[in-house]
């Protein structure tokens, strides 16, 4: 069962990575994924872009800010491509982003990214251009209501399954949703097995 920080709603600023087609290897690349655990994988997320091979910083915006102040990162078109590997969704939550916005999310990311907690947002080119013409802004994202309120007061609505957004909502993920009903199930089964 894994817990993770619930979603509801939050403000955050944006981080800009504006690149077409970043992928799952330079989200993480592969010689970091023998770990089983997902504590200390945001000092490597994007650690070709942000480290030479001494281990020294480049001058990367991600070696830059304060995770703490930039929860949402909005990356280009065919945002997670490439290998599945839950090890990314985990390495950009530990590094500290709650949601990632795309015009396009690959559909392997996405589905690891809702079952580890980590929010995706596929938004129109419009609004992508508008978070891209103004990457230090502040917006809001509401999963109650499946809205994001840019700092213009642009507001938008975004789709998420409906399953995996009970999750974020909980904080659990498909295991501890069901374990967080397991007397509801135990109710069940018992007064099943007395009809029978």
């Amino acid at each position: 069962m894994s817990n993770q920080e619930p979603i509801h709603s939050f403000s955050s600023r944006i981080l800009v990575l504006p690149e077409a087609n970043i992928d799952t290897d330079q989200i993480i690349p592969a010689r970091f994924l023998t770990t089983t655990t997902k504590v200390g994988l945001g000092k490597v997320a994007f650690n070709d872009w942000r480290y030479t091979a001494d281990g020294s910083n480049k001058p990367h915006i991600l070696n830059e800010i304060d995770p703490t102040e930039h929860r949402v990162l909005v990356g280009g078109n065919n945002f997670g491509c490439g290998s599945s590997r839950e090890h990314a969704p985990w390495a950009l939550m530990d590094y500290g982003f709650q949601a990632v916005i795309s015009t396009e999310i690959a559909d392997i990311f996405k589905s690891n990214c809702l079952k580890n907690g980590l929010l995706p947002v596929v938004v129109s080119k419009d609004v992508h251009d508008k978070l891209l013409a103004n990457p230090q802004q502040r917006v809001t994202i509401d999963l109650q209501n499946n809205a994001l309120t840019l700092e213009d007061g642009t507001v938008i609505t975004f789709e998420v399954e409906a399953f995996a957004r009970q999750c974020l909502l909980e904080g659990v993920d498909a295991m501890g949703w069901l374990l967080k009903r397991l007397p509801d199930i135990e109710k069940f089964e018992q007064s099943h097995g007395k009809a029978a």
